[in-house]
């Protein structure tokens, strides 16, 4: 008897189950493909396979290019702080006739895999540039369990000092002018966690006395928060979404966090009234795929910023999953960047007129 009890309750369970939204054979195929890799690399005792991972980082990282691509994209790197591994990847047009804005970039990855140049990465930064019509500057940091909290929030902080100093974009010479009083901060995943702890301590210590950048607006993409507590939608989804689930998840935060920590360490658990903002935090477009495990973090998160009194934007995309933006092949990966660019468009910084 208690056996087919268990059998109805696991059918039942089964049931309730939703199904995976259809997706073209050449994405699931990628979906394969990047979780493998993940799961080769990831030890159960909350390490990374470095040499394993090297060889998979050669195989899917692709160089920069300084030739324009078909959509006018050329791309170039760029060192900021040798000692730490810290670099940029650049993407911009071959000249533009007026400033442009400037979208800093964190890649995802768990915290603890992956670089600018990995190759859905690249190509995403590069499909920014265009869309948005912006230079896009993708920032390599430095990666845990090696580097835990707070070193990815420190190398991002730092890469807008580095830019900010500067007043502008190494390698862009006068045919690309920038706006850094129009910079966006943007990322997905770990890369989103990271977009809103760094522009929060820009917001806090370091926009009052900046020289020239100007955080206009962050682009939380599917961003990577959680807790102690296992939510409906991470419950739901266990081994139905592609790329996250709760043993990837639970690897990342372990990776990342101080030794000892629980999920609910502040650098993860963003999503109630302990989250701590700073008074000019910045604008926010925080974006929600609909078959992500993570989405009701990612929606109480949107809820702390406007109980908190800040300007939040959230773009849900039902029946999407963890980076479906990153796959060219789906019609929401173009729809996204368009509501990005309308941001975009509508928080830049008022141009100064010409003195007359």
């Amino acid at each position: 008897m208690a056996s087919d009890s268990s059998n109805q309750a696991g059918a039942a369970e089964a049931k309730l189950k939703p199904k995976p939204p259809p997706l073209p054979l050449s994405v699931r195929l990628q979906l394969a493909g990047l979780t493998a890799a993940i799961d080769a690399v990831e030890r159960r005792d909350g390490t990374v396979n470095r040499c394993l991972y090297g060889v998979i980082d050669r195989l899917l990282s692709a160089r920069a290019n300084p030739r324009p691509d078909a959509s006018g994209v050329r791309s170039f790197d760029f060192t900021m702080d040798a000692s730490r591994g810290i670099w940029a990847r650049v993407f911009a047009p071959a000249t533009a006739d007026r400033p442009l804005p400037v979208v800093v970039y964190y890649h995802g990855g768990g915290f603890a895999l992956f670089s600018p140049a990995i190759g859905p990465f690249n190509g995403v930064c590069r499909r920014l540039c265009a869309a948005l019509g912006a230079v896009v500057v993708s920032v390599n940091y430095r990666l845990a369990p090696e580097h835990r909290w707070p070193a990815a929030y420190d190398d991002g902080v730092d890469a807008l000092r580095f830019l900010d100093s500067r007043g502008g974009v190494p390698g862009l010479d006068d045919d690309v002018p920038v706006d850094l009083g129009s910079c966006f901060l943007a990322g997905e995943s770990a890369g989103g966690n990271i977009v809103h702890h760094v522009a929060n301590r820009w917001a806090a210590a370091w926009q009052a006395s900046a020289l020239t950048l100007r955080v206009a607006g962050v682009f939380p993409v599917q961003p990577y928060f959680g807790g102690v507590e296992r939510t409906p939608s991470e419950l739901a989804l266990e081994g139905v979404a592609p790329v996250v689930n709760l043993r990837r998840s639970d690897f990342s935060w372990t990776a990342f966090l101080p030794v000892g920590a629980t999920r609910d360490h502040p650098a993860a658990h963003v999503t109630d009234d302990n989250a701590d903002l700073a008074e000019q935090f910045p604008p926010a477009m925080v974006i929600i795929g609909g078959f992500d495990p993570l989405m009701d973090w990612q929606r109480r998160y949107a809820d702390v910023l406007r109980r908190k009194g800040k300007e939040v934007l959230v773009a849900e995309y039902p029946g999407m999953f963890h980076g479906f933006y990153g796959f060219p092949e789906l019609p929401e990966a173009t729809k996204v960047l368009q509501d990005m660019k309308a941001f975009v468009d509508s928080h830049r910084a008022t141009p100064k007129l010409a003195d007359a």
